[in-house]
């Protein structure tokens, strides 16, 4: 074996490293690995990985030596300082032209930094997005790749060998863009996640409160849903979650904590959102409705002195509800996902990006986490019409919401009744009702703000762009303090 013999180099072997170099090893690639606890490189060379290609090392610099050129280096530990440290530590034995992928969750804005500084040492950053879990990484997961194109043509053959494919070989990766936006998509792909996983989580809700359905019940609901327009990953592992049992052979599920917790993408997203001006109201829900899951000890005390709704609402027939409940939860997804790509495109235009947001459909439409046949819609949508302002609008998603809402309506209406908690259901209705509306009342949100503090308002019987002040006191005051928008 010659000293610059391996395709690529994983570094960090935690399962999702493993499974991923166990999916090039198996696609014809020689990947060298390494670990900061050198003892996991030897249970791995001697465990799972026994009989592959896979060379195993001590030291970086030996690592690094075993790389052909240009030298092509996963990265797969946490996000943060330790990917900062990493690279630190990488850089004496790198040359001009070696590329470094990121494969973690990284912040996008810390991708554009890394970007910039290695490119000005004559390295190639990459930040890729990697989803679809320990199983997607091991069989094929969705990767996005963005950073320096000048990467791409390197690492390409390898990322769409080992990524999911689709529509019979159509590989789950493509270029994404320029440095950030690789991880930028991952994290909106992740706060879709978090919308999808609390929608979920209130049709759940609904059905066992609601209608106190038992656990075989609800995984036989669930599993009829993924044969129809929610067919999907995340509904497929919900009718498994339904059917796993504990040792005493009760529900599992009922004795898990309601406490639910995160890992900071999702905020990320809405934090990103605000800053760009974006209503992101659905995934933002899910991510307080997670932070309010944490306040279990409060809520039991409130639980105990707060009252809900006296006496119980009439249900209409119980399986007309099951179906109400089910185009509730196509309806709020079509939403959310609206909101998800309207998010994307402001950051395109925001960080000067060029997204293509049917690949970015493709992408996700296998391997990934929040894959499902829903997203073949998507990238149509996108394919007739790249300009696309809002998925709302596309002929298709039009008629599925005008066939769905009512069911949302019913829904949010039965929840408000019951007192069941339902608050991503509810914004989805929020929002599509907001924007399909001509007139909102921020009329009087302007006048007010114009009143108290003279942020000055536009008019509808001038051309946009004017700003007027009123003395609304009669205190003969007409300083403004000047027109600003949110």
């Amino acid at each position: 074996m010659s000293q610059e013999d391996a395709d690529i180099g994983v570094i960090c072997l935690a399962i999702m490293g493993q499974n991923l170099v166990l999916n090039m090893d198996e696609k014809g690639y020689k990947v060298a690995v390494f670990n900061r606890t050198v003892s996991k490189v030897d249970d791995f060379i001697g465990g799972t990985a026994q009989g592959t290609k896979v060379i195993g090392t001590h030291s970086l610099k030996e690592f690094v030596s075993k790389l052909k050129k240009p030298r092509r280096i996963l990265m797969m530990v946490k996000a943060g300082k330790a990917v900062d440290e990493l690279i630190e530590e990488l850089l004496p034995f790198l040359d001009k032209g070696d590329i470094l992928i990121d494969g973690g969750n990284s912040l996008f804005t810390d991708t554009v930094r890394r970007t910039q500084e290695l490119d000005k040492k004559g390295i190639l950053y990459i930040g890729t997005g990697i989803s679809g879990g320990e199983e997607g990484a091991r069989h094929g997961p969705s990767i996005m790749p963005g950073g320096n194109p000048k990467a791409w043509p390197s690492v390409k053959p390898i990322f769409q060998d080992i990524a999911a494919k689709v529509n019979g070989n159509e590989p789950c990766c493509d270029w994404v863009g320029d440095e950030g936006a690789g991880h930028y998509v991952k994290m909106v792909h992740n706060g879709i996640e978090y919308g999808d996983i609390q929608l979920i989580s209130e049709a759940y809700s609904l059905l066992k409160k609601g209608l106190n359905l038992s656990s075989e019940e609800l995984h036989e609901i669930f599993s009829r849903w993924n044969k129809e327009e929610l067919d999907s990953y995340l509904i497929e592992i919900t009718s498994h979650v339904f059917k796993t049992n504990d040792t005493d052979g009760k529900p599992l599920v009922d004795k898990i904590l309601d406490v639910a917790g995160q890992k900071g993408t999702g905020k990320w997203t809405v934090i990103n959102a605000l800053e760009l001006g974006v209503p992101l109201t659905l995934i933002g829900e899910a991510v307080f409705a997670r932070f309010l899951s944490s306040l279990k000890e409060e809520r039991v005390e409130a639980s105990k002195k707060l009252n809900g709704p006296r006496g119980k609402p009439y249900l209409k027939d119980k399986q007309q509800f099951i179906e109400a409940i089910k185009y509730a939860l196509y309806a709020s997804k079509i939403v959310s996902y609206a909101q998800g790509f309207s998010l994307m495109r402001e950051a395109a235009n925001a960080y000067h990006w060029k997204l293509n947001y049917g690949a970015v459909a493709l992408m996700w439409r296998g391997g990934c986490i929040i894959r499902s046949v829903f997203l073949g819609n998507i990238k149509e949508a996108f394919t007739k019409n790249k300009d696309l302002q809002n998925l709302l609008m596309d002929d298709f998603f039009r008629k599925e919401m005008d066939r769905s809402q009512e069911s949302l309506r019913q829904v949010v209406s039965e929840a408000a009744l019951l007192g069941i908690p339902i608050p991503c259901f509810s914004s989805a209705l929020s929002y599509y009702d907001g924007y399909r509306s001509e007139n909102l009342p921020a009329n009087l949100i302007q006048a007010l703000r114009d009143y108290f503090g003279g942020h000055t308002y536009e008019r509808i019987d001038k051309p946009r762009g004017e700003f007027f002040h009123t003395d609304w006191a009669g205190t003969g005051g007409i300083v403004s303090s000047g027109s600003y928008n949110v």
